[in-house]
């Protein structure tokens, strides 16, 4: 699925303010290499239904065995592991008999001692890696972890490196175990064991997917297979909120356009992003925060949420969300399926100007009926224009007043809202008293 930087952005799947990314909400990655590939999914969602099903089918098992997860593995471990590959130590000896082992330990003190050290953690790894293959290599198993079961088992299949899985953890080495199983990982089980590394590193990924799906009581949507674009979501919510509010909606080739309005800070712009994020973690084999969620399967998301100015190109804030508009437009008139988000369409100028600039593009955008459009604006007087138009749903946050404060259902409502707040904010944040003392 086709997903562009400023995509991303908009919808916070990564963030510098960390608390703030979705990525790190449902990043439980154990090693480097795991949280890498982790961040590799993120990067390319799946565009095929064949690879979703097959990933939500391994998370499944995954989250069915994850009590009982080897722990011996730690990210410590592989980075003794490649670092001793990295490090360049005195040849050990492969003659493994005690005058070759007491040799080595005497006049290469400071590499056999990081021979030593670094078998240890190999030890760990092998068991580990074992303990996975057993644990997960059971009748039923997707294919695609099976296949990758299957290749572990086989770089695991040595007699050397079994012997030393077999030791007990903590167990201290004598010397010639020290040069035994030092020089045959050293020299016979490089490309292997980085094989192995790499598998690790898959199944921590799939781990931190399948332990987010269950802190979070994630569930798996369902995907329709046809051509028309749809989507139905049953008590939908933010993942990064502390105790957010959930929504029901249904968008579908009849009425594939979500016109959206209510005051600032209502819910509108949570709400649109609750939509992308959940529709992106469904591309990636995931759960998603909804009771449930029936989707077509998409191409794309658009979004237009936090467009900025350019003042190195001298380029206006107007000009830019202009700019942005003709990109989707050139992205989505084609056959392909895409999820659009627009929230405040043409903030850059004024009302009167916005009014009809917003009049224009949403009547152009109601042609395409092979996506599905949720759109968001304050210019509630546009409404009344566009009620002529079937396939137009009409949804709106409600704000109510009492003693002069704000209150907030963020309950999705059907109809168009007139609230206007801002001088009540400005009044309430003692902006204007301050302006009237002056």
């Amino acid at each position: 699925m086709e997903i562009d930087k400023t995509t991303y952005e908009d919808l916070s799947l990564f963030s510098h303010e960390e608390e703030y990314s979705i990525f790190h909400k449902l990043d439980f990655t154990r090693t480097t290499g795991g949280k890498d590939l982790l961040l590799e999914y993120f990067n390319h969602p799946f565009s095929k239904l064949e690879p979703i099903l097959e990933t939500q089918r391994v998370l499944t098992l995954i989250g069915e065995k994850m009590d009982s997860w080897p722990t011996s593995i730690s990210n410590g471990t592989i980075m003794v592991m490649e670092r001793f590959y990295e490090t360049g130590v005195d040849d050990i000896p492969e003659a493994h008999n005690l005058p070759a082992a007491l040799s080595y330990k005497i006049f290469h003190g400071p590499d056999y001692a990081m021979v030593r050290y670094s078998v240890g953690h190999f030890a760990d790894f092998a068991r580990g890696m074992n303990q996975l293959v057993a644990l997960l290599d059971q009748p039923g198993c997707p294919r695609l972890l099976s296949d990758m079961l299957q290749k572990a088992r086989k770089q695991l299949d040595h007699d050397i490196l079994q012997g030393l899985a077999k030791l007990e953890p903590g167990t201290k080495l004598n010397p010639i175990q020290v040069i035994y199983y030092g020089n045959f990982v050293r020299n016979r089980f490089k490309g292997s064991m980085q094989t192995l590394i790499e598998i690790h590193s898959r199944l921590d990924a799939w781990y931190s997917m399948a332990q987010a799906i269950r802190r979070y009581r994630l569930s798996f949507p369902v995907f329709v297979e046809q051509e028309d674009p749809y989507f139905e979501a049953s008590s939908l919510y933010h993942l990064l909120l502390p105790a957010p509010v959930a929504y029901d909606i249904r968008l579908d080739q009849t009425t594939n356009f979500l016109f959206l309005t209510g005051a600032n800070m209502a819910g509108k712009s949570t709400f649109i992003r609750s939509v992308g994020v959940v529709v992106f973690l469904a591309h990636l084999g995931m759960g998603v925060p909804a009771t449930s969620l029936r989707l077509s399967l998409f191409d794309g998301i658009l979004s237009n949420i936090n467009v900025v100015d350019n003042l190195a190109k001298g380029e206006s804030f107007f000009f830019n969300e202009v700019q942005r508009i003709r990109n989707t437009l050139e992205k989505i008139r084609g056959s392909k399926k895409w999820l659009v988000l627009i929230d405040e369409l043409f903030k850059g100028t004024n009302v009167q100007d916005a009014m009809k600039c917003s009049l224009t593009v949403i009547k152009g955008l109601i042609r395409i009926r092979r996506s599905l459009f949720v759109l968001s604006t304050h210019l509630y007087e546009i409404g009344d224009e566009l009620k002529q138009y079937p396939n137009i749903l009409f949804n709106y946050f409600e704000t109510s007043v009492k003693n002069d404060q704000l209150e907030f259902s963020y309950q999705l409502k059907e109809g168009v809202s007139n609230d206007r707040i801002g001088y009540l904010i400005l009044k309430r944040e003692k902006v204007v008293e301050m302006l009237e003392g002056l």
